[in-house]
C-alpha cells in the first residue's frame, strides 16, 4: 500500500514512540511505505527536529548497513522543571498528612498521567546509559518502574518481601532498614534476572536509603550491575544516607503535624543531569 507524506510521517511518528530505543533499518521503512530511502531519510529528518523542538526526545542516527535509527525518549529543561514544581506544589497539600507524619501520595502513583511523566523524567535521565532492566521493590513504586521501562524499552523485575509460589526458585537476602535499623528481608526469582544484566532501581520513596541499598546488594547475587538509581521522592531528614549516587525529583524538607505544614522543594534532577543545564535535549 501506498502512503500519502502525511500519512506516513504519521505511521513512522507512532511507529517510533513505540518502541523507544529499537533500532529500525531504513530499509524497513522503504518497504513499509514503498517509498525511496532518500524520503525516508527527509521525513526522519522532520521528525527529528519536531521531536526535539517539542521536547519529546530525539532520533539518534545508526551509519552503515546494518544501521538505522532510534528513538531516544527525552524532555527539555522548562518541561521537566514545570512538571516537577507542579510536583512539589502537589505533595505540599496539607491534606496528605496522616497520622504518624506519614504522606498519602497514593493518588498520585495511581494517576497514568503523573505516573507517566515521572517515568519520562527518570528515563530522561539514563537515556544515555546502557539498561537491560528495571528493578523495584512492592508495591508502591511499581507503576513508576513501569513507568520508566516503557521509555526505555525494558523489562520490569519486582523485588519482595516473602518468596511467591508462581515465583520458582528465589534467592533472598538480608538488609537493614536504613530508617528503622531493623534486619528485613527481600526476595527475587532466580529467573527474572539474567546473570550480567545493567540494572537501573526505581523506587517512589527513599529515606535513609536501606531498601535501595538492599536492592543493590542483591544485584551480587545475580552477578549483575548497577546502572543507576533513580527515586520520586527523598527525604531530607535521614541522618545517615546509604546510598549517595542517585537522581531525585522531588525533596521532601520538613513535615510539622502540629502546624499541618509540609516543605517539598526540587530534587538533585537538574544538578544530576548537567545537560539540562544548558537546556539542551540530548
Amino acid at each position: 500500500m501506498k502512503f500519502r507524506r502525511s500519512e506516513r510521517l504519521i505511521d513512522m511518528t507512532h511507529y517510533l514512540l513505540e518502541r523507544p530505543k529499537e533500532l529500525v533499518s531504513l530499509t524497513f521503512f522503504s518497504e513499509r511505505y514503498e517509498s525511496a530511502k532518500s524520503s525516508i531519510s527527509e521525513d526522519l529528518a522532520i521528525i527529528k527536529e519536531t521531536f526535539e523542538r517539542q521536547g519529546i526526545g530525539t532520533l539518534q542516527t545508526i551509519p552503515g548497513a546494518a544501521g538505522g535509527v532510534r528513538f531516544i525518549s527525552n524532555t527539555n529543561k522548562e518541561d521537566a522543571r514545570n512538571f516537577i514544581t507542579e510536583l512539589c506544589q502537589l505533595i505540599a497539600d496539607p491534606d496528605r498528612l496522616l497520622p504518624g507524619g506519614y504522606l498519602y501520595l497514593t493518588d498520585l502513583l495511581g494517576d497514568p498521567q503523573i505516573v507517566s511523566k515521572v517515568g519520562k523524567l527518570l528515563a530522561s535521565a539514563f537515556a544515555k546509559e546502557d539498561i537491560d532492566v528495571i528493578m523495584t521493590v512492592a508495591t508502591k513504586g511499581i507503576s513508576i518502574a513501569h513507568a520508566t521501562a516503557a521509555y526505555l524499552n525494558v523489562p520490569v523485575v519486582i523485588v519482595r518481601r516473602d518468596s511467591k509460589v508462581t515465583e520458582g526458585s528465589t534467592v533472598s537476602i538480608n538488609y537493614v532498614s536504613g530508617s528503622s535499623k531493623r534486619i528485613q528481608t527481600m526476595v527475587l526469582s532466580k529467573r527474572s534476572l539474567n546473570e550480567g544484566s545493567k540494572v537501573l532501581i526505581v523506587d517512589d520513596f527513599m529515606k535513609a536509603g536501606g531498601t535501595v541499598n538492599g536492592m543493590v546488594n542483591l544485584l551480587d547475587e545475580f552477578n549483575a550491575s548497577l546502572a543507576g538509581i533513580a527515586v520520586l521522592l527523598e527525604s531530607e531528614e535521614a541522618e545517615e544516607r546509604l546510598v549517595d549516587d542517585y537522581v531525585s525529583l522531588v525533596k521532601l524538607m520538613d513535615v510539622d503535624v502540629k502546624e499541618k505544614k509540609i516543605k517539598v522543594v526540587e530534587g538533585n534532577y537538574f544538578v544530576r543531569n548537567q545537560e539540562f543545564l544548558k537546556g539542551d535535549v540530548q
